[in-house]
């Protein structure tokens, strides 16, 4: 400190306020994160589930927490740039206008959109399925594509595009959504990486630096006493099946392995029943929407043939799943390893289910016979506003997802802890309360994550939706832990859980932009309603608006679009990429050469000291 003193002494007085001024602010930082710790989310309420019930399961409440921030930041981002323009420019707020250019060179008769609103007397149960459905009333709100059939809104003297605000928006979420779930699994990808490398190190940091000593409340010191023996527990289960695994025959690994390729037979079977189904209900679905058009029955009369398809994969979701779960036992994985095939399983199941719902509405949607038809380019007899109707199929998946979670938890959850307190039959105490059942619970988010990132095109105000779901996700799954469930028989690691939920999140996000992708720059834009109806695409906004920027800049745009700039910057991320990886090799063997000698002064310190 004195050596210190005398330093700065000799500093000019730029250079000790420069030093002064970086402690102040790292300090004021450092208190800035430390309160921003105590007004996070569900802080208190994620710690008490770690200590109860261990970081495997805490794990899935961080990752719903993360979630309902990520939607949240979505929907203001939607919000902000395509709601808020259009709602002030249609009511005048600010002295705004707006303008509606018709399409040119397009048949009339594409242009018809009647959407299915209440008109009149209406019933109280023909609301709730509205609401259940995103048809009457709502399809003429701002929930969906629909609405926003302006052009451009003047607020005072500025001028907004909105159809190209609305293409920006939606790629502004898809890479904030990208480079967020990349930053966090990078975290989560170094400490897995810390723990395999050496176990042994692992196991001294939570037996010799595990405890926080700035603990002072019994409550905290409880939960984090809990917390360390979960973990423990974890490694010891680990290891223990590295030994099982190890010991096994040659006649016992030859048993295990076939009844494994027996299962994962079973498991293709049931993945394509479902995906018939699926196809056969979407079919069923828009043939007889079509007779009744054609016919001109009611809307009413076929309201239940439109939910068929949301039913049949609302039934595949939560069947196959189960299926899955009782299959993994038989096939003798680790706890961490069940996890991670299980959850495969299912997001391919569901997610799969999403694409082949797509495929069969695209199909339908670009199904022409007609001259007429062909001229618009899409069915527009079936499908006068197809943006909206595609959100409108997303926004029933939400809902139904939705209500299947809550009517698990009271029908089934709930009758379940009460027979098993209460009754003493002998099949009941067998069955017992069910356990918390991590790679189901987090592939219903993910599940929900995927329709909000694919929805949220057709439907803006879908990320809204899907926050509200999250929030009250989060307290039902919270009490049910607490009073229906109980955790896992077989501890789970955090860090490799946490790792690999984003990577299948990430799986996800990447599944979303190949819908989204052929909707953008393949299929034809609806020509009676939404932004991009006087376009043949939505990304034909994009060429329209750089022929109105000056000239210069229009050959720059088109330079760095074209392959003579496309090689050299492909060639030179590959060099940057492999300079990177030589790097961490480089790294990666001086630890391991420290970590040798270490070895060594623990056996022989004297002789480490004279190399030294």
């Amino acid at each position: 400190r004195d050596y210190q003193q005398a330093d700065i002494k000799y500093l000019s007085g730029w250079k000790q306020w420069k030093r002064t001024s970086s402690k102040s602010l790292k300090k004021v930082l450092s208190e800035v994160k430390e309160l921003s710790s105590y007004l996070e989310l569900w802080r208190h309420d994620i710690h008490s589930i770690e200590g109860k019930f261990g970081t495997g399961i805490q794990s899935y409440f961080s990752f719903l927490r993360f979630l309902v921030l990520l939607n949240f930041i979505i929907f203001i981002l939607m919000f902000s740039f395509v709601t808020l323009p259009s709602i002030i420019a249609q009511y005048g707020v600010f002295n705004s206008s707006f303008a509606k250019i018709p399409p040119k060179n397009i048949e009339s008769h594409c242009t018809v959109y009647e959407p299915s609103g209440t008109k009149g007397l209406t019933y109280f149960y023909t609301y709730l399925k509205d609401l259940l459905s995103g048809t009457g009333f709502l399809e003429v709100t701002s929930l969906f594509y629909g609405y926003y059939t302006i052009d451009a809104a003047w607020i005072s003297i500025l001028r907004y595009n909105l159809p190209l605000a609305y293409l920006l928006a939606t790629f502004a979420y898809l890479a904030l959504s990208l480079i967020w779930i990349i930053k966090r699994s990078v975290g989560g990808f170094k400490q897995n990486l810390v723990h395999a490398e050496d176990p042994f190190q692992s196991y001294c940091n939570k037996v010799f630096a595990g405890w926080d000593f700035c603990i002072t409340d019994p409550n905290a010191a409880r939960l984090k006493h809990r917390s360390l023996q979960y973990e423990l527990q974890t490694d010891l289960e680990e290891e223990r099946l590295k030994r099982k695994i190890a010991d096994r025959t040659t006649k016992e690994k030859l048993c295990i392995y076939s009844l494994r390729i027996f299962i994962n037979i079973i498991v293709l079977a049931v993945l394509s029943g479902c995906f018939y189904a699926i196809y056969r209900a979407t079919v069923f679905s828009q043939e007889n929407s079509t007779v009744s058009i054609r016919r001109d029955i009611r809307r009413d009369s076929i309201r239940a043939v439109q939910y068929l398809p949301s039913i049949v994969i609302t039934m595949a979701n939560f069947l196959a799943p189960q299926i899955f779960s009782l299959l993994i036992r038989f096939e003798d994985y680790s706890p961490a390893f069940e996890i991670r095939l299980t959850l495969l399983r299912c997001v391919f199941m569901r997610l799969a289910n999403i694409g082949v719902l797509l495929v069969s509405l695209w199909s339908q949607i670009s199904y022409c016979e007609t001259d007429k038809c062909k001229a618009c380019g899409y069915n527009y007899e079936l499908y006068p506003c197809w943006e909206s109707q595609v959100g409108q199929e997303m926004y029933k998946l939400m809902i139904f997802d939705f209500i299947i979670i809550l009517a698990v938890i009271l029908f089934v959850d709930f009758p379940r802890k009460f027979l098993v307190t209460h009754c003493s039959c002998k099949p009941v105490q067998w069955c017992g309360l069910q356990e918390f059942g991590i790679s189901d619970n987090v592939l219903e988010i993910i599940y929900g994550q995927t329709i909000c990132w694919i929805g949220t095109f057709f439907s803006p105000l879908l990320p809204a939706i899907a926050t509200v779901k999250y929030f009250i996700i989060f307290y039902i799954k919270k009490i049910s832990l607490i009073h229906t469930r109980k955790p896992a028989a077989r501890p789970i690691r955090a860090s490799s859980s946490n790792f690999f939920f984003l990577v299948v999140l990430l799986i996800g996000l990447v599944l979303a932009f190949v819908p989204l992708g052929v909707s953008i720059a393949y299929i034809p834009s609806s020509k009676a309603c939404g932004p991009f109806r006087s376009f043949n695409t939505s990304w034909a906004v994009v060429p329209e608006t750089i022929l109105e920027f000056p000239k210069g800049l229009q050959q720059v745009l088109y330079g760095i679009a074209s392959e003579a700039f496309a090689v050299p910057f492909f060639m030179v991320i590959c060099l940057v990429m492999f300079y990177f990886i030589a790097l961490a090799g480089a790294h990666k063997r001086v630890v391991e050469q420290l970590r040798e000698q270490l070895v060594m002064v623990r056996f022989d310190p004297l002789s480490c000291t004279h190399k030294v």
